[in-house]
């Protein structure tokens, strides 16, 4: 069983390390987590997992390095492992903005780094999760792949559409959060109490999502069958639309890829 340390055990980090060992996969043992404050680790400690506050000692003990931190925080934390990173280790990166280039401009060019974006959904296990690299082999992605299976869907790229995954998966959850909450506030305005409009709004939503999940059907396919000639679903869309709902989203998701793409550099 491969030994994993997770550099930076936030939201995304514990999360993950939680489904590893929910789906079977690794014990809590197996994996150590890592946080300048370690106090902040009295949680995983109590459920099994390894702590540490010291990044190197624990990356030199880990056959597969998740690093997630911030962008910001990323170059200083690269720094201080460089000394212990082996060529037999796989590096796996889900820092915004951060291509495999620039981890091995300081890891050494003989790193073997895959990149993954999973959002926050990861912590219920259902995160849609990108993967790429620059050359690493097969059975690395394959390893990567598997890890994040464990915590939701998974789909390999081409490293050159990161930021985009960043902008669509990552940001993109937010996006649609905000749009149940606009429903759910529509749902107040006619006549619903808070509470109830929310759960209807969620209900929907998800009921949408997974109508498209199991059918496999296009949206405009589905949508065609709720709309009927001078009906009110036809007259709220195009509503929505002349008021610019579609191109707002496009236009959203547009600006947070140009922002993903330059927070390593910022």
């Amino acid at each position: 069983m491969s030994k994993i340390t997770i550099v930076g055990s936030g939201n995304i980090g514990f999360s993950l390390a939680k489904g590893l060992v929910k789906s079977g996969q690794y014990q809590a043992a197996d994996i150590t987590l890592t946080r300048r404050n370690i106090a902040a680790l009295k949680e995983e400690a109590e459920l099994g997992f390894g702590t540490s506050d010291q990044n190197a000692e624990a990356v030199a003990q880990a056959d597969i390095v998740v690093l997630a931190i911030l962008p910001q925080q990323l170059r200083k934390v690269m720094e201080e492992i460089q000394p212990v990173v082996r060529p037999d280790q796989i590096i796996v990166s889900v820092v915004s903005g951060v291509s495999c280039a620039d981890v091995k401009a300081v890891l050494g060019a003989d790193s073997v780094v895959v990149r993954a974006m999973p959002n926050t959904a990861i912590a219920i296990g259902q995160s849609m999760t990108c993967i790429a690299t620059d050359n690493a082999a097969d059975h690395a992605v394959a390893q990567v792949e598997a890890l994040f299976e464990a915590v939701g869907a998974v789909v390999v790229i081409q490293e050159d559409l990161m930021t985009s995954a960043t902008a669509l998966c990552a940001c993109g959850i937010a996006f649609f959060l905000r749009a149940i909450r606009a429903a759910s506030q529509g749902g107040v305005e006619i006549g619903f109490h808070a509470h109830d409009a929310l759960k209807m709004a969620v209900q929907t939503a998800k009921g949408a999502a997974d109508l498209l999940l199991q059918t496999q059907n296009h949206p405009e396919g589905e949508i065609d069958k709720v709309t009927s000639p001078k009906g009110c679903t036809i007259a709220g869309l195009n509503e929505m639309e002349h008021n610019g709902f579609s191109s707002a989203f496009i236009k959203g998701i547009k600006l947070s890829a140009k922002k993903a793409g330059g927070l390593y550099n910022d």
